[in-house]
């Protein structure tokens, strides 16, 4: 009878002692909806903080196999103000002139029709905008950083809207990467978009890093555009 409680009483201690040391990691599964509260937290707070930025972006397409030797460059200086939108000005280009007449331009048209006031709000990475899953397998590193991965999809169709994965950081929300496809092709002649966006941390803020975007069609076979950012000066809001 004592042998049998002391056999019992070390079971129990044992138990106590895994469940007391065990990875935090290991027991806790992360509330989905508190993880995107987070996520929609750092977007309000970003666009309510900045309030301007400037920094240098620099183009380049790729066609066919070649991923090496650019067919066509620019490099611009992108100036953002809270509630008037987004200015370019070319600072250098290089390459096929049509590549960058009905390629680049209209990639950068586009940017400032999307980040005009009352459109911009349309293509946050938030609950608002998008459907949210949270991915299974708890917290993983991602560019350095513990992430959250999320499976996301647009509430509507637009090419500068992706169906894919989001990835956040696990501390504050903010984004660290996106890749997937748009969800809308911009045109009868251009195929599936792929894309994909990396982000860094800049004053507590999510701000693009390097993106690609890659499409296939008959008509004009595989193209794709990379853009690095660089040089950012931030104006954030007083006692931000």
């Amino acid at each position: 009878m004592v042998l049998r409680r002391l056999r019992t009483a070390r079971t129990v201690a044992s138990v106590c002692i895994l469940v007391l040391f065990r990875a935090p990691g290991l027991t806790q599964e992360h509330d989905p909806a508190a993880v995107i509260r987070s996520v929609d937290a750092a977007v309000a707070a970003r666009f309510e903080n900045i309030l301007g930025f400037t920094d240098v972006e620099h183009y380049a397409v790729y066609r066919g196999d070649d991923q090496v030797h650019p067919a066509a460059e620019m490099t611009v200086r992108d100036t953002y103000k809270k509630g008037v939108g987004k200015t370019y000005t070319v600072m250098s280009q290089s390459g096929s002139s049509i590549l960058l007449h009905f390629g680049l331009k209209p990639l950068l048209d586009n940017e400032q029709t999307i980040n005009q006031s009352g459109n911009v709000e349309k293509s946050w990475f938030m609950s608002a905008n998008y459907e949210m899953t949270l991915k299974a397998g708890g917290e993983q590193k991602l560019n350095g950083r513990d992430c959250f991965a999320l499976d996301i999809k647009p509430k509507e169709e637009a090419p500068n809207l992706i169906i894919g994965t989001m990835w956040v950081d696990a501390r504050d929300g903010t984004l660290v990467q996106i890749d997937g496809v748009a969800s809308k092709n911009p045109s009868a002649f251009s195929g599936t978009t792929h894309m994909m966006r990396q982000y860094t941390n800049i004053d507590g803020y999510s701000m693009a890093i390097h993106a690609r975007a890659e499409s296939d069609s008959a008509l004009l076979g595989r193209t794709v555009v990379t853009i690095d950012y660089s040089n950012y000066n931030l104006k954030i809001k007083s006692g931000k």
